[in-house]
């Protein structure tokens, strides 16, 4: 029975066209193999009786459901003979494992190339200089009966892992946080991420990251302004938004790509460590979809799932602005190209 899962499962990897791969996998077949051989060694199982899955099946089992987000649809709709334990089982041994990899995939830029390329790219958006990304919230949707403490429903009134995530100029997420309950404030979950700290400590040079209205600004992290008043302030804020058009596309592919994290499916049917585990997970493998330009799914829909906080208070903000007047000036002096 084993082989014949295998088969009709590598099957798919050889005989259907390049695209049907990547419509079912979300990764054509030379990368399906890579993957195959990265995870392969860890979880082979001791065993060789007929109903110890293959690595290769678990991967694309794992692969299938990320793609789908339904256990059932992987089981009733492939026709590969698993049952909804066996997928549960290749998901729960296949995730962590690719997790070990997160890392190498999901990385800030660090060489002056690397930043050079960044600041060109976002530069060539809308004309603000010295870009390294755009910071933005996603809530996931989680489904978990269990969980009853408020501060996991956030403001869309549904349980969700609150997600923070830096994009670049291409669409690769470049930074991600996904362990924040749906409640949790932007600024907050900002101010305790390990890339908000390397910002404050000035690692990222002259380099800024670009934010909405629910973070605090400073002089690496640029937010609009809140109440413009000259034509040079509607314009800048003009290109800031249009600079962050490209975190709102990335969430909209991420979220086509890996149905799984998709608010349509009811959110995930796990405990939020895995549910955490997950999303950084399928943020990896968009980025390899990313840089070996696979097709972008068709949208599923425009349903806004960003973690938006509310519209800040105009006195809070002119406070922020005197305590930090050197942030007060970084986005003067942006203000004033425009």
């Amino acid at each position: 029975m084993n082989q014949d899962r295998c088969h009709i499962y590598m099957s798919g990897c050889g005989y259907y066209r390049y695209w049907a791969v990547q419509a079912k996998y979300r990764l054509p077949r030379a990368e399906i193999q890579r993957l195959i051989t990265l995870v392969s060694p860890h979880i082979q199982r001791a065993t060789r009786c007929n109903f110890a899955l293959s690595p290769e099946v678990q991967l694309l089992a794992a692969l299938r459901f990320y793609a789908v987000g339904s256990f059932l649809e992987v089981v009733g709709g492939d026709g590969t003979g698993l049952s909804k334990a066996s997928v549960s089982q290749s998901v729960a041994a296949v995730t962590p494992i690719l997790l070990r990899h997160a890392r190498t995939h999901i990385k800030m830029p660090t060489t002056r190339d690397e930043v050079r390329q960044v600041h060109q790219g976002f530069h060539a958006v809308a004309g603000i200089p010295r870009v390294i990304g755009v910071v933005d919230g996603i809530l996931i949707p989680i489904h978990n009966p269990s969980l009853v403490d408020p501060c996991w429903i956030g403001r869309k009134h549904y349980a969700a892992i609150n997600t923070q995530v830096v994009v670049d100029q291409n669409g690769l997420i470049t930074d991600i946080v996904a362990k924040w309950p749906g409640g949790t404030h932007d600024s907050f979950r900002w101010a305790n991420s390990a890339v908000g700290q390397k910002a404050g400590r000035g690692e990222f040079g002259r380099s800024i990251l670009l934010g909405d209205s629910g973070y605090p600004l400073r002089s690496y992290l640029v937010t609009p302004v809140t109440n413009p008043a000259t034509p040079q302030e509607e314009r800048f804020n003009e290109a800031h938004t249009r600079t962050r058009t490209k975190v709102e596309r990335v969430f909209g592919i991420w979220k086509s790509r890996y149905r799984c994290i998709h608010r349509s499916l009811g959110g995930l049917r796990l405990s939020p460590l895995k549910c955490c585990r997950m999303i950084v997970v399928t943020a990896m493998l968009h980025n390899i979809a990313v840089r070996i330009g696979a097709d972008e799914p068709p949208p599923v829909d425009n349903e806004e799932e960003h973690s938006e906080d509310e519209a800040p208070n105009p006195a809070l903000c002119d406070v922020q602005a005197v305590l930090h007047q050197a942030s007060a000036q970084t986005r003067q002096e942006l203000i004033n190209l425009f």
